[in-house]
This record gives C-alpha cells, structure tokens and sequence, in this order.
C-alpha cells in the first residue's frame, strides 16, 4: 500500500488500548486512526474513519466481541484482528471468530509475550490483515458439530484409499489457514496418510486449534508432542512457538519439536517442516501449501519437489492472502494448483498415486 494502513483498536482496556496503540504507531507503514471501549464506539468510528484494519477484543461490556463480528461481517466486512486471552474458553471463541471472518488471532498483551515480541507481531499480523479479504460465513450456516468417531468408523466405506504405506501429508499455512485447514479435514476419510501441519498461530491457540478439529472430523487430530509417531489417520499440528519436524526412524515416521531461530519470522516454521518431511519422505511426501501473508513454505515446497514428492498449492481466488502459495509458484515449486474446494479431491488423487517403491524416497 502506498498510504499508511489505518488501524480502529476496539478493547475495554484502558492499559491494552495504549500498549496497541503505541506499538502500531512505532511503525512507519500504519498509523492508530481511533480507538475504542466497546462496539457501540466502535461502530460509529467504523463509518467516521474508514480504517483498512480493526483489532478487537472478545470480551467486553455491553456486546461481545463475538457477536459484534458477525454483525460486522454481514454489512460491513473489515479485515479484523482478534485479540484474546489464553484461557480456554477464550482461545475456542477465538477460533470461532476466525471461522466468522476474522483473519488473525493474536494474544493478549498481558500473555507470554514481551513488549517487543507484541510490537513485531502486531505489525505483522496487520500487513497481513490488510493484504487480506475478509470473508464471512453465511448466517445459515452453522459450526460444525461434534461426531462420534466410533460411530462415523462404523459407516460403510465408499472406497478405500490405496497408497504406500511409508506416504505422509504435509501442511502448511498462515493467515485464513485454519479455516481453510478445517474445511479439508472435514471432508477426509479416515484412513488417510498420517499428515503434519505447520499454521501460523499462537502458542495456545493450537491445543484449542487441534482439539476442536479432532472434535468434528472423521480423523483423528492432535497438538503434536516430541516423539509422536506419524501413522494413518492421524494429523498432527505443530504447537505454537515450535517448529515441527519429521524424522525417519526404523518404526516410521517421528516428530521432533525445537524452540530454534524463527524462519521467515516464523516459529512454527513451514519451511522447517518441509524441509524436514523432503528429506524423511522423499518422493513418498504430498507438500500442501495453504493461504498465508510472506514467503514461508516457498523453499520448502521447493526441497519437496526436487526430492520427487507431489506438491500442491492453493490458487489465488480462495485464499485469504495469496502470499505464500505465490512464493511456491514462483520457485516453480508447485506441481498441483487448486481451488480450497476442490483440494480435498486432489488431495485424495495424489494419495492413490503415491505408491512408488520405497527404494526412490530420498
């Protein structure tokens, strides 16, 4: 952007209010347009400023954060920060909110983060937000349910997938990446290839990441912890603040966690990750590579298809912030483009032609 990106800060907080609001100003590229207590406030300084990005607290008097999103998504879609706590039940609203249109979660100043780790965050997350297009979901539909997996295990299968049994998926993804992670876990069969998967996202939003997709999908989903051993219909998602790596052992595949330099800005890294799986998997290895503001993932998804794996990107009209599948297709790294609707199907195509002898993995 050539002016300086405009930035509404909405929190009941005196003391977060002024934390934000001196972090943005310290950067030369945005500039705090207003703040505001509340919705009702913030309502009014919406029309009145015209800001390119809202941060916006969940919990606050008179209207939630929550229900204010929705309202704003549904007549006037904004790109919209959210910002919460790590509590439990706040972490699962936030999510919620990404899934209603926000774009970025970030954590409340008073978490793990020092002053200077929130000003480079926040800075990030808004370029990244104002990159972005807010989409909203549609008021008739509803949050997916929780399943039974006995249950939904017990269903009659409409075609087993066939594929060697050393094939792992890798994922990786930033901004717009859960929900979009969300929507193809929800339409996977059981038994896919175990996968590993890099989002973007706070330390703490990935237990309440992971645990609420385990609640609704067929497959199992869990936080990765050191030492996870990858196996079929199991997806593992890197903790927040850890880069994820896939090592090779004489039982399969293991995961291994570290707190190493961040990549790209980044830790969980997507780069560390399929650099990793390229060099564990080898052409046995499907690389995905999801919406996201910057360049993390390109040189990973290259490593990937040099070392003879399938790689697929998403295409630019579904994603949220076309920025990282663009690095992949630059780097000529991208075998498969595709739709976030259509992925799911080429996913599961590239799957059926993973059965190559393990003599060519790398």
């Amino acid at each position: 952007m050539n002016r300086k990106i405009k930035v509404l800060i909405v929190d009941d907080s005196a003391i977060v209010r002024k934390i934000l609001s001196e972090a943005v100003a310290a950067e030369p590229d945005m500039e705090v347009v207003g703040t505001a207590p509340d919705p009702y406030v913030a309502r009014d300084k919406i029309l009145a400023l015209k800001p390119d990005v809202l941060t916006l607290d969940i919990e606050m008097p008179r209207m939630d954060g929550l229900t204010f999103l929705k309202r704003l998504m549904r007549h006037h879609p904004l790109p919209t920060i959210i910002v919460s706590s790590l509590g439990q039940a706040s972490c699962a609203t936030a999510l919620e909110a990404l899934r209603c249109g926000a774009v970025e979660v970030l954590c409340k100043p008073a978490g793990p983060y020092s002053v200077g780790e929130l000003r480079h965050s926040l800075a990030t997350k808004i370029r990244a937000a104002a990159a972005a297009t807010p989409r909203s979901i549609p008021d008739t539909a509803p949050a997916p349910s929780p399943i039974d997996k006995k249950q939904a295990a017990a269903l009659p299968a409409t075609g087993r997938l066939h594929y060697h049994p050393a094939t792992v998926i890798t994922i990786g993804a930033s901004t717009g990446g859960t929900v979009a992670i969300q929507d193809i876990f929800l339409r996977l069969p059981a038994d896919i290839p175990g996968m590993v998967v890099t989002q973007h996202i706070p330390a703490g939003f990935s237990l309440a990441f992971a645990n609420r997709l385990n609640q609704i999908c067929r497959i199992e989903v869990r936080e990765a912890v050191q030492g996870d051993i990858v196996r079929p219909g199991l997806a593992l998602i890197a903790p927040g603040d850890y880069h994820l790596l896939l090592r090779r052992t004489a039982s399969g595949y293991m995961v291994e966690l570290t707190q190493g330099p961040q990549v790209c800005y980044q830790r969980p890294s997507v780069d560390v990750m399929l650099a990793s799986v390229a060099q564990a998997a080898g052409a046995h290895a499907i690389g995905v590579l999801l919406t996201g503001m910057g360049s993390d993932g390109g040189r990973g998804m290259l490593a990937l298809k040099r070392a003879g794996a399938q790689t697929i990107a998403q295409d630019e009209a579904s994603c949220v912030v076309y920025g990282m599948p663009r690095e992949a297709v630059r780097l000529d790294a991208v075998s498969t483009i595709a739709s976030l609707s259509d992925m799911p199907e080429v996913l599961t195509r590239a799957i059926q032609q993973s059965s190559r002898p393990l003599e060519h993995a790398v």
